[in-house]
């Protein structure tokens, strides 16, 4: 009973503090925005299933907190009604609706509207992001190490690029280089790939190319993985944390979202390509691992993980997979390339087509997690 009360405060608990967090700046992004538009939002639901607790605004809105506390929705007047070719558009709206009830309806608002309140969710999420990031660097700092070399290993692919003690990296394939965390950063995403170097070396600029070597390794929290290694360490161990004004550090943070973002579609893209195992496809039970891990070192990794786990969110909802909002912006796009929606049929087989690529790809995730965590290994043994 101890041990089941220990998992649960230190794993389960952290993980649905920063789930419900995240799920509900995402569904706030859409409400809002639908609001914006005029639609009357009829659910804000934070968890799915039987209600436990709610409440309604006097816009009518019935706002709850439900069963299962993964994921939420936002339910919105005329949302659920799919616009076919023959749909009437126009101040009458729909047919069967009152006037009044068209004018607060989701599918007569017009295309920029629909798009833009289905977008506003994973928008919401970089949002999130920026404003965490921002305000970290207002008042704690954002961590700052030079980017100087002050061993290069042996053997190693720094010494094979011609890389020097003194080496001062200001430049990795164009993008410009001012902290040692950016090195690390770029050099541990792209193993076994040709990397374009600037180094100033006595005051002259000179250019060199690395190819990053491959190291299987697995991280603090036992996830496994296949990153870069260049091979060299800075020439000093001093780490400064530097406070930013509001313009900066809003700057700053975008600057860091947007890294992270291409970090991401990196990785992704690797995992497509076959150069990244697709074991470091986590799911909720790593998460959940990973976020008691972060809620026990503090504040400062807690809101550093619930950033990229933003970030991670407001992504993955881009992707035009049906039944995502990425999906419901691809219908918007080819009805603004055909001039009207996409037939009622196609809809329908597009949304089960993705919910079946979602559902895949959770259990694919999910079993990672159980082999990671040696739980299959533990059924396996006790049937052999």
């Amino acid at each position: 009973m101890i041990d089941a009360l220990s998992l649960i405060w230190t794993y389960v608990l952290p993980f649905l503090v920063v789930l419900t967090v995240l799920v509900f700046v995402h569904e706030m992004g859409h409400y809002l925005a639908a609001r914006r538009c005029g639609v009357r939002v009829e659910v804000f639901s934070v968890g799915f299933g039987r209600e436990i607790f709610g409440w309604n605004d006097r816009h009518g809105t019935r706002w709850k907190l439900s069963m299962i506390p993964i994921g939420g929705y936002v339910k919105m007047f005329g949302e659920m009604q799919t616009r076919s070719d023959d749909d009437e558009d126009g101040a009458g709206g729909r047919p069967g609706l009152t006037r009044e009830e068209a004018a607060v309806a989701f599918d007569t608002k017009s295309l920029p509207q629909r798009a833009f309140i289905v977008a506003a969710g994973p928008f919401a999420n970089f949002a999130f992001a920026i404003v965490v990031l921002a305000g970290m660097f207002m008042s704690i700092g954002q961590p700052f190490t030079p980017a100087d070399i002050g061993t290069v290993l042996p053997d190693s692919a720094a010494e094979r690029a011609g890389f020097e003690p003194g080496d001062l990296i200001v430049g990795i394939d164009g993008t410009t280089i001012e902290r040692f965390e950016q090195v690390i950063r770029t050099v541990r995403l792209f193993p076994a790939t040709s990397l374009e170097f600037v180094v100033v070396r006595d005051g002259k600029r000179i250019a060199l190319t690395a190819v990053p070597d491959v190291v299987d390794q697995t991280d603090r929290f036992g996830n496994p993985q296949r990153i870069g290694r260049l091979g060299v360490s800075r020439a000093g161990t001093d780490m400064k944390l530097i406070r930013h004004d509001p313009f900066t550090a809003v700057w700053r943070a975008t600057t860091e979202t947007y890294v992270l973002t291409e970090s991401i579609f990196s990785a992704i893209w690797q995992i497509i390509e076959g150069t990244r195992t697709t074991k470091e496809l986590g799911g909720p039970i790593r998460i959940a691992q990973m976020s008691g891990d972060v809620w026990q070192a503090g504040v400062v990794s807690v809101l550093l993980f619930a950033t990229v786990l933003s970030i991670n969110l407001g992504l993955i909802n881009l992707f035009p997979v049906p039944m995502l909002d990425g999906g419901h912006l691809l219908f918007y796009a080819i009805e603004a390339l055909r001039g009207r929606p996409l037939g009622e049929r196609a809809q329908d087989v597009g949304i089960r087509i993705g919910i079946g690529m979602v559902f895949a790809l959770m259990v694919f995730a999910t079993w990672n997690d159980l082999v990671q965590l040696r739980v299959v290994d533990f059924f396996v043994g006790l049937v052999t």
